[in-house]
């Protein structure tokens, strides 16, 4: 008979109700300007547990660090202290799945047998039945991940050692994110705990292991995964902090909160990503023309977490190709791949690039953002929201839908000029009302050959 561990704090930490859920996540969670794309996605987070109203926004800054993580990330390592059930050691909560209002997220059981035989992991239901610091991150987790499993471990009584122990075991690759909640100091007033927490924000970055419970509440989970990612020569960076003072409490009495990412490997230059990607590009195209080996796709590792990105082919200062990918829905180096051979091959505005055209041609690689629906009460107010030169525009009315790249505000500088084209692009009637249309936006980074520098 199957166990499931339901929703105890929706309606009180988040929204009980899916719809009200996810218009608040969607609230919290910005799409990351691609300029702040770090290629390769981190191994851990450090993210608060309170409600969201408290702490939620901190939390997103974490989980928008997983926007290319679906499909990716397959296993969650959850660890998080008990409030309300002390337990000895790593309590699993011997529940085969755990309720959201966003759906149902299923435990790991083979992480679980891998944990047999470990002392320090229990199973108590009781000491997850009604813990708060698991489940208030499986909505977020949800909307970034989609499919994926959990390892809940509510961290009770345990040394650092026993800890860092499990999430040793339980490392894995690029399948595997672990999740270290806790929220800082509690019940200072606001200045105290300003200072109270800047201390140990400092002490975190530099992988300190004895933090103690009157500084973070989860300390012993956190303490545990800082002495593992030391080990691993994990990169450290802080997203966000605050008190409750700042977001919906009093300043008398406040809680204080962080979050983190950490990454295995070297962080990988703009230039470098950019000479990957055009390498790719250039790679897919000259396979096809018989010029060059197949692009490797797999190599290096951050080619494989998703993007959405648009190749555009120029010759002689000319358009000769543009295709691409609207919202990320599969791995980058294949999105770029599959891009490059279309603009080249298949746009329908086009002839197939021939083997002597190629010497001439260049190729621009474009990440996009996910995109961002723009609300507008009328014409007026969607000229005013749109940014020239910084948004590309999507706009969308029954089955017909155009894109315009930021880029194309070079020949199209005025708004309504921009708005104009774009709808004749996308093939809509002059009597077309704009307020009638869906309208999103996105930005971009994009490379050019012999370019690297970000634009």
């Amino acid at each position: 008979m199957s166990t499931i561990r339901p929703a105890a704090v929706a309606g009180a930490f988040y929204p009980r109700d899916a719809r009200q859920l996810d218009a608040e996540l969607n609230q919290l969670l910005e799409p990351l300007d691609p300029g702040e794309t770090r290629f390769g996605l981190p191994k851990a987070l450090i993210v608060p547990h309170a409600g969201y109203v408290y702490s939620g926004a901190v939390a997103a800054r974490a989980y928008e660090t997983l926007a290319s993580a679906r499909g990716v990330v397959k296993r969650v390592v959850l660890l998080g202290p008990v409030h309300r059930v002390p337990v000895r050691g790593l309590a699993l909560p011997g529940a085969e799945a755990f309720d959201t209002p966003l759906g149902r997220v299923p435990v790991d059981a083979e992480a679980g047998r891998a944990l047999k035989g470990m002392s320090q992991v229990v199973v108590s239901a009781a000491a997850h039945q009604l813990e708060h610091s698991l489940e208030v991150q499986l909505p977020f987790l949800q909307r970034m991940l989609g499919e994926f499993s959990i390892v809940p471990l509510a961290v009770g009584m345990a040394g650092t050692a026993d800890v860092a122990q499990v999430i040793d075991r339980l490392w894995g690759g690029p399948e595997t994110l672990v999740v270290v909640s806790t929220d800082m100091s509690h019940y200072h007033p606001y200045n105290e705990a300003k200072a109270i927490d800047g201390a140990t924000l400092v002490r975190i970055e530099a992988f300190a292991t004895d933090i103690e419970h009157e500084q973070a509440c989860g300390a012993t989970p956190l303490n545990a995964l800082l002495h593992v990612a030391r080990g691993r020569s994990l990169a450290i960076k802080r997203l966000s902090a605050c008190n409750s003072g700042d977001t919906a409490g009093d300043r008398e009495r406040v809680v204080g909160y962080s979050s983190f990412a950490l990454y295995e490997g070297d962080e990988v230059s703009q230039e470098e990503a950019g000479r990957t990607l055009i390498g790719v590009a250039r790679g897919a195209i000259g396979h096809r023309l018989g010029q060059a080996a197949e692009p490797r796709l797999d190599a290096p590792a951050w080619l494989a977490q998703t993007g959405a990105t648009f190749v555009t082919l120029m010759m002689d200062s000319t358009l000769r190709g543009c295709i691409g990918s609207l919202q990320a829905h599969r791995p980058l180096g294949v999105d770029v791949a599959e891009n490059a051979a279309a603009a080249a091959f298949r746009d329908p505005r086009f002839t197939a690039i021939t083997l002597d055209e190629w010497t001439r041609v260049q190729a621009e690689v474009s990440l996009l953002s996910a995109p961002q629906r723009v609300l507008f009460s009328d014409e007026v107010e969607l000229l005013i929201k749109l940014r020239p030169g910084i948004d590309g525009v999507i706009l969308e009315h029954g089955e017909r839908r155009g894109t315009f790249l930021p880029q194309v505000w070079d020949g199209l500088p005025e708004r309504r000029q921009f708005i104009e084209a774009l709808r004749q692009k996308s093939g809509l009637a002059t009597e077309t009302r704009l307020i009638d249309c869906k309208i999103w936006r996105y930005q971009v980074r994009k490379w050019r050959e012999g370019d690297f520098a970000a634009q």
